[in-house]
Formats: C-alpha cells, structure tokens, sequence
C-alpha cells in the first residue's frame, strides 16, 4: 500500500487548503515511498500538449505522487508536474516557500487556475527557470497571486492560493500540465537565449534525452 494514501488533506473554515503544516513530516512520507526518475527536457512530446484527466484516485495515482515528490527533491525543485516525469496525467506536486518564507508542500489533481479580475492583479517580473529546461532562466512577468481549484489524491475538490514566489509557482506547474513552459510565454529572443542556456550547460540531475 503507498503510504501517502494515508495523509488526509486538511482544509481551513473557507475551504482552502491547509498546506503549511507539518511541511517536513509530509514530504519525507511521499518521499521515503517514491522512486526518483529522470526528468524529461524540453522537445519531449508529452510536454507539449494538454494532458489527460485523472479518473482514478487509487493506488496507482498515489505511488505517482511518491515519485514524483523523490523526483521534485533529487532535482532540487520547488514543483513538479506528472509530464516532468514522463507521464500523461493532469498532476502536480509542490514543495515551495512563498515571498515570506512559509513552506507549502502539497498536490493538486485536475488543476485550474481561477480567472482573476485584471485590476486585482500586479505583476512580478521575477526571473523563472524549469527542471524541464535545465540551467535556463529568464525574467517572465506572472500575477503575484494566485487560486488554483482541483482535487486531492482521494478525489476530493480542493483550492489552493498563493503570493509571490508560490503564486508563480502554481501558475507555472498549472501551465505544464496544458501543454506550456515557461519559455513559451517569453519573446521569441529570450526562448532563444534560454535554449542557448540550456545547451551551454550540464544539468545537476538525470534527465531523459531527446531522440
């Protein structure tokens, strides 16, 4: 049985996801249950299209979400979407401080971001790299804010929100899983200049070649 089945997703009086306890334990859990895989890059076709919608909420599923936690802490990430791992399934997995230092570690399923209203949002022009595009970064502006509705690892809705770095976080691991990177968003001579990032250098953990 994949121990992770057995953490319960707490949710707060409003709904949203209590993901800021316990931080430590949990990913230790899914972590100690997972095997590490190898990252798929940039040019892998599962990368770039829409990925499936997960119907099953079982064993499976949950022996997915240990690897990738095993996955998301040998490549020293932040987040990892299921497609990072070459599997074609609409799951992410997050072990990310926000712009205040508080850690959230957590799941979603089925992912959505929430449309918010455009004079509500201010954008960040922070730098972003991507464990599917090794050693690349580049300046990419996103909302500083963010809610993202899915559902847990037991099929249960969930919503999840976050500021600043996290906020970016889910937007980018949220784009992942329709198909997007990062450098998709960026002029086509900052995408160049983060492959020729990408090509200069060797990346720090296993990645799955390109045929």
């Amino acid at each position: 049985m994949a121990q992770q089945e057995n953490q319960v997703t707490p949710i707060d009086d409003e709904g949203w996801v209590v993901d800021t306890e316990d931080c430590e334990a949990r990913e230790l859990a899914y972590r100690e249950a997972g095997t590490s895989r190898p990252i798929t890059v940039v040019g892998n076709p599962v990368l770039h299209r829409e990925c499936k919608d997960v119907t099953e909420f079982g064993e499976e599923l949950a022996q997915l979400i240990n690897d990738m936690f095993a996955s998301q802490k040998t490549a020293e990430g932040v987040g990892l979407a299921a497609n990072q791992i070459g599997v074609d399934a609409k799951v992410f997995v997050y072990d990310c401080p926000d712009d205040d230092g508080v850690r959230h570690t957590g799941v979603v399923v089925n992912p959505k971001l929430v449309e918010l209203p455009a004079g509500s949002r201010v954008l960040d022009d922070s730098n972003e790299g991507c464990l599917s595009v090794p050693t690349a970064y580049a300046s990419l502006a996103r909302p500083d804010y963010a809610e993202v509705t899915g559902q847990d690892a037991q099929g249960n809705p969930i919503k999840v929100r976050g500021t600043g770095y996290f906020a970016r976080c889910l937007q980018h691991e949220t784009d992942h899983l329709y198909g997007y990177l990062y450098i998709d968003r960026l002029s086509k001579r900052d995408r160049k200049d983060a492959l020729r990032q990408m090509a200069e250098n060797t990346p720090r953990y296993p990645v799955v070649a390109n045929d």
